[in-house]
């Protein structure tokens, strides 16, 4: 008996591995192309954020401005609709989206979202570049803009309403996160097309958006716990590192982009580090849907805690 108290308790079964039946992950991984939906959320954000940057210019008498973001937000929203048209295989099946209408259904919602700004966008940077029908392009100006911020940041709902734990568990934060990204990206557009004399509305985009970034992602991993481990590790922590160096730089520049050829650099590192963001963003979520342990770990911690209650 003495024995067996020194030697304590032994297991009678191995520690637990994380696998599953014959070795099949328990969550099917995403099958999209990264190049496809990693490219539709980076352009549905520069198209939103372009949509409300272009209204505050037109209000403001900066045509130069108004006009790349008018035309960013219409070829945007274009790319977007492209990519992920490619990615379904055929146009048919987005139509197929458009044959009912469910409020609980991110991807329901956001296909009519689609279907309603595309149109808007399109009218609106016409008008802009054409020179006629100047108080319809006004009206579509601004109601692209009502719908912008729902089309920056809906695709963030879409990725969370999914089983995939680094997306799933990111679903308070990763709205704010998109929302940054887009505004960052929609200035880097305005700062690189625009003479900086009418650029004033894009720096302070820049700024705000960058910071909006970087506070919702530092959130964002401190909230969601076992699965921010994705976002730093492998390919996903390049992504992301790249993108917050990309970002940080291009808002110090903007800050005081009074050329305009250093504002041009600006909005270069500004859209790179949107893009680097969605894409880090996408390949962590694909890199959590392949390893069980965080599906497993975070469900028995939720199944100790209720029966702890």
């Amino acid at each position: 008996m003495t024995r067996q108290k020194r030697r304590g308790e032994q297991p009678v079964v191995p520690d637990a591995s994380f696998t599953s039946y014959h070795g099949s992950p328990i969550l099917n991984s995403p099958t999209w192309q990264p190049l496809d939906i990693a490219g539709y959320l980076f352009c549905g954000g520069l198209a939103g954020a372009s949509s409300l940057l272009a209204a505050g210019a037109h209000a403001t008498a900066r045509p130069a401005l108004a006009r790349a973001a008018k035309l960013g937000a219409a070829g945007g929203v274009s790319a977007s609709l492209g990519l992920l048209v490619h990615d379904l295989g055929r146009p048919a099946r987005f139509l197929n989206m458009l044959r009912v209408c469910k409020p609980t259904s991110p991807m329901s919602l956001g296909s009519w979202l689609l279907a309603g700004y595309a149109p808007l966008a399109l009218a609106a940077a016409a008008t802009d570049v054409t020179g006629r029908f100047r108080r319809a392009g006004t009206a579509a100006t601004s109601a692209a803009s009502v719908l912008g911020p729902a089309v920056a940041t809906y695709t963030a709902v879409l990725v969370a309403d999914t089983a995939v734990p680094s997306w799933h568990e990111a679903h308070r934060e990763l709205p704010y996160v998109f929302a940054g990204s887009a505004a960052t990206a929609a200035a880097g557009l305005g700062l690189l097309c625009a003479p900086a004399a009418q650029s004033g509305p894009a720096r302070r985009m820049a700024v705000l958006g960058a910071a909006l970034e970087w506070g919702a992602v530092r959130l964002m991993k401190r909230r969601m716990g076992l699965a921010a481990e994705t976002y730093e590790r492998g390919t996903p922590r390049t992504l992301l590192r790249a993108a917050e160096t990309l970002t940080a730089g291009g808002a110090l520049l903007a800050a005081c982009a009074d050329r305009r050829a250093l504002g041009a650099v600006a909005g270069s590192a500004l859209l790179a580090g949107s893009a680097a963001l969605r894409f880090g963003v996408f390949h962590a979520g694909v890199a959590s849907a392949k390893d069980p342990k965080y599906t497993v770990v975070p469900q028995r911690e939720r199944l100790a805690v209720r029966e702890g209650a």
